[in-house]
């Protein structure tokens, strides 16, 4: 009997460490968040001051999350999806209300970011940064920089080219450089774009469709231009300073990424301690100085260093603001469509 008791305790000792099937209330929470998108020493900083362990995992996209959550099986405690996502997760019912009193950093958020389309309410989120959509190129590859999302198809440079590995930033850039809005429910309009894209493989000026992959290819001049996101280029270009950005002229895409709880969460409070822990300002400028990312916090940007506070692509002007859009949720026949069309995009060859 105490043979059996030795080894039921020593199984129950070691459930904590499954990682992302949920650690003990109280004990540990299990945060889902993208790659290359947090200083991770705070951990450190929130465990001494709470006693929370923090199992930490990412994630490539959004839709990957999704299915993660969708398909059950995981417990994770704050996940950190992007503004459609979160639209889309809200109303499936994947995602809890947030209970704000248990968030009093909440209000250092700057009101220009709450209450967004895609939760108008600020029911299942907390805004956690912000950026846009760009064009990462390599000045000693490319003879002409590039001004449009068009320059990605028609560009001589063939083999050369990266381009985001989701279906909405992707079927997204095509979108805007045909003229269209990124939230059409068009079927035309969005058939239009995945022709546009399967021509630009078929014409082999892709190298490759990349997610966090395109760090290492840019970094080590394996690529002459990428589609990505501004703070990520500001990572980028502290390793290769031949690197640089620009925002096409078209307008892109103003991104958002929120933290909520999802509903398979099983430590709701301490899941709130870690939000709240999130929007406290030093730990926001910690987040922005080793992301580069933007933040929405009104009270840390008051703090943060004027370099960054005044750089043009981590805090682009209203010239750029106004001609950025937003992905706003869309409705399930679009989003189906849109399955369709990725579909398309990844059979298609690519051609040298």
């Amino acid at each position: 009997m105490k043979k059996i008791a030795i080894l039921l305790l020593a199984l129950l000792l070691a459930l904590p460490l499954t990682g992302c099937q949920g650690g003990q209330t109280g004990h540990s929470i299990n945060v889902y968040n993208w790659g290359e998108y947090i200083d991770e020493s705070i951990f450190d900083d929130f465990e001494a001051e709470t006693g929370i362990h923090v199992n930490y995992k990412t994630f490539a996209n959004n839709e990957m999350l999704y299915s993660a959550i969708k398909g059950g099986g995981n417990s994770y405690d704050v996940i950190i999806p992007s503004d459609y996502m979160v639209a889309r997760m809200g109303e499936e019912g994947l995602l809890m209300e947030l209970d704000y009193s248990k968030i009093p950093n909440a209000e250092n958020i700057d009101p220009r970011y709450l209450n967004p389309a895609y939760d108008t309410e600020q029911k299942y989120s907390l805004p956690y940064m912000w950026g846009t959509t760009g064009i990462i190129y390599n000045t000693t590859m490319v003879d002409k920089a590039p001004t449009s999302w068009m320059d990605l198809f028609t560009t001589d440079l063939k083999g050369q080219v990266l381009i985001f590995d989701n279906p909405r930033d992707c079927i997204g850039l095509a979108l805007i450089a045909l003229g269209y809005s990124v939230n059409t429910t068009d079927k035309d309009q969005i058939a239009e774009a995945t022709d546009l894209l399967i021509k630009q493989k078929e014409d082999g000026i892709v190298q490759a469709y990349v997610m966090d992959q395109i760090f290492d290819k840019m970094i080590n001049n394996e690529a002459a231009m990428g589609t990505y996101y501004a703070g990520d280029y500001l990572t980028m270009v502290e390793e290769n300073p031949d690197l640089a950005f620009v925002q096409p002229e078209e307008g892109s895409n103003l991104f958002a990424d929120a933290m909520c709880i999802p509903t398979c969460s099983k430590n709701y409070e301490d899941a709130l301690a870690f939000i709240n822990f999130m929007c406290r300002d030093d730990i926001v400028l910690r987040n922005c100085d080793e992301t580069g990312y933007s933040s929405p916090s009104a009270t840390a940007l008051e703090e943060m260093d004027e370099e960054m506070a005044t750089d043009p692509v981590a805090y682009p002007g209203e010239d750029i603001l106004n001609k950025a859009e937003i992905f706003g949720g869309l409705p399930e026949e679009t989003l189906t469509f849109y399955d369709h069309e990725w579909i398309r995009i990844c059979l298609a060859k690519v051609k040298y």
